[in-house]
């Protein structure tokens, strides 16, 4: 076990008032993420348990629904957002903690074409295509690729001709789902979640919307705050961040 690891694992002893590491039931993290992370955590976590002897819980969904589940109570140790503003407002609130919060990602959109409709989208005004029936994004209202997705394509003066055509995923990897499945043509999602087998994707100029700037911070309330911060580190760190490079995000130092 590496001195990084050890030192944590004994803090989380600590804190949950563990004897001995060989007797104790291991540590558990519950980690709230943005669905962007999915696939980049699936590989992390087992990581981290390895390193630690932790046991790591992850739930993905919406940014916006998971800030204002923590804000409620949700029974969450670390929250990794899609867009720093949640993490600002949370901890501005006294809901995370401050001294934890940490931006680990800069996300990015693609327009991602379902491969059992035909040729790839190369570009925005190919949704006006009358084939495309049907254009997935994640809802705007909570999701911040949605909101980005919204951003571009009223920037490419799209938005109000495609609006008849958009269904919206609760979160990006449901909306990836719509146009895995053929349930939408075409759609807007995260490039971090694009590589699979049922989609061709070409990427969107950054400059199409805000930047997609993501942060994490521990949960106030956690009883466990040095393993949550423990993770952050590690999805920070020499073991995180060329999976996370791997899966299409850009790292902090490099935007």
């Amino acid at each position: 076990m590496s001195r990084f690891a050890s030192i944590f694992l004994a803090l989380a002893c600590v804190a949950l008032g563990l004897g001995s590491i060989e007797a104790a039931e291991p540590p558990a993290l519950t980690v709230f993420a943005a669905a962007d992370l999915t696939f980049a955590f699936k590989e992390l976590a087992p990581r981290f348990e390895k390193a630690t002897g932790a046991r790591v819980t992850l739930v993905f969904g919406s940014t916006g629904t998971f800030a204002q589940q923590i804000r409620q109570g949700g029974p969450a140790d670390v929250f990794f957002a899609a867009d720093q503003s949640f993490v600002e407002a949370l901890t501005a609130e006294g809901v995370l903690l401050r001294e934890t919060r940490t931006l680990y990602a800069q996300g990015r959109i693609v327009l991602a074409t379902a491969k059992a409709f035909g040729p790839k989208l190369t570009g925005l005004r190919g949704l006006l295509d009358p084939q495309i029936r049907h254009v997935a994004i994640a809802n705007p209202v909570h999701a911040p690729y949605g909101r980005a997705a919204e951003q571009a394509l009223r920037k490419a003066g799209l938005w109000e001709a495609l609006r008849p055509k958009l269904v919206f995923g609760e979160n990006i990897r449901h909306t990836l789902q719509f146009v895995q499945t053929g349930a939408a043509e075409a759609g807007i999602v995260a490039l971090s979640v694009a590589n699979v087998p049922e989609i061709e994707w070409v990427a969107l100029d950054a400059a199409m919307h805000a930047p997609l700037d993501q942060a994490a911070a521990v949960v106030r309330r956690s009883p466990r705050p040095e393993l949550g911060l423990a993770f952050i580190q590690f999805v920070n760190g020499p073991e995180g961040r060329p999976i996370m490079k791997r899966y299409g995000f850009m790292l902090p130092g490099e935007f």
